[in-house]
């Protein structure tokens, strides 16, 4: 373990989870920061930046339900970090509630026609929901993490505003829109007044080393982000059988692999021979049916979202104009947010969209920040 003089770990082995709470003795007038380390470039950059400007950081890794080869690689490799970085790290095991939380969510939602976001999922519920229980039971102020993304407090100070990162190539503020303000108000975002062109030159000075400076991988729970070897290898879950490939009048064109192998504006790997290309525009998990069709097919002025979390206070009036996202790598798009129910809102936009797909998060935004989000149910 890094050697460090401002902690006092109290506890015989402080890598593994224990029923015993762990106590981190913090120096008298320094915030303290848990740092969530991944093993990649940002989280240690970010974790360098804190302790550089005088905070008591410790390293936080998650132990996920993976294999337990890359288990071990990931464990050496924050190890490795954490050394470099002369900071204590600690193990959090959070595989079961990570299993019921996010990647049973994940595989339901394929199975049941939908396309997931499990980020989106595992930043409110396991990085920051349970790591800041984490924290709480060891006294540790803050939480900071590698996301592109800027917090400050609102105008009248009564709660903390989300905003985009400054690198708007990498900004990540749209996963973490779920985030409450018992999260916001503990969060650091080290690297959201820089760019990833920045970190990538600078942390390569400060003591990263050169087999870290690659990209964590998009899923962090998915070998090869191959998430359908995932579907067809997972005991207990029943998976959809083949079934019909239509076009919008019923005409069956093809057969399918299963529902779950599919998702809305797909178009390779759909088996099927047409003239003109076609694209999936709906799943219909209840007819067990893939609906395709042309490309102008799969553009829509308007969705329906739910579970709408709003990251302040709702707005006063019913119909609000917003900047607003489907999917991560999507445009912002202006449109009128009007909400339905306490929790239910319709999303029309001045501009068709394409391939607005059930199950991911519709995020919306004024100007840089974040308003809120919910998810898209149909379009």
């Amino acid at each position: 373990m890094a050697k460090s003089e401002v902690f006092d770990t109290l506890c015989a082995d402080q890598y593994e989870p224990s029923s015993n709470r762990t106590v981190v003795r913090m120096s008298k007038g320094k915030k303290s920061v848990a740092v969530a380390l991944s093993g990649g470039m940002d989280s240690f950059y970010a974790a360098r930046l804190l302790r550089d400007e005088g905070w008591d950081v410790v390293g936080i890794h998650l132990i996920l339900p993976i294999s337990h080869q890359e288990r071990k690689r990931r464990k050496k490799a924050v190890s490795r970090l954490s050394d470099e970085l002369d900071i204590p790290l600690f193990h959090l095991d959070v595989g079961d509630s990570f299993q019921e939380k996010v990647i049973d969510y994940f595989i339901n939602a394929y199975l049941n026609g939908s396309t997931p976001n499990p980020c989106v999922v595992c930043n409110q519920l396991i990085k920051f929901g349970q790591v800041i229980e984490w924290m709480d039971e060891r006294g540790i102020d803050c939480l900071a993490t590698g996301h592109y993304a800027r917090v400050s407090k609102s105008s009248k100070g009564n709660y903390t505003e989300l905003f985009r990162g400054k690198d708007g190539r990498k900004d990540q503020s749209y996963f973490l829109h779920r985030l409450t303000q018992a999260h916001l108000s503990r969060v650091v975002f080290p690297l959201g007044d820089i760019t990833k062109k920045e970190v990538k030159s600078k942390a390569r000075g400060r003591g990263l080393p050169e087999a870290f400076h690659s990209e964590s991988q998009e899923v962090c729970f998915i070998p090869d982000n191959d998430y359908r070897t995932l579907l067809q290898g997972t005991m207990g879950w029943e998976i959809p059988s083949s079934g019909d490939i239509v076009d919008l009048q019923g005409n069956v064109l093809g057969i399918h692999r299963g529902i779950h192998a599919y998702t809305v504006g797909q178009r390779h790997g759909l088996g099927i021979a047409s003239g003109n290309p076609l694209y999936v525009c709906r799943i219909r998990p209840e007819t067990n049916e893939i609906v395709v069709a042309s490309r102008h097919h799969l553009f829509s002025h308007s969705l329906i979202a739910e579970d709408f979390h709003w990251i302040g206070s709702k707005p006063g009036a019913m119909a609000i104009k917003v900047q607003a996202q489907i999917r991560y790598r999507h445009k912002p798009a202006e449109g009128t947010l009007t909400m339905l129910s306490a929790d239910r809102v319709r999303c029309e936009f001045y501009e068709p969209q394409w391939a607005i797909t059930p199950g991911q998060a519709l995020v919306c935004y004024d100007g840089e920040r974040v308003l809120g989000g919910g998810w898209i149910r149909k379009a």
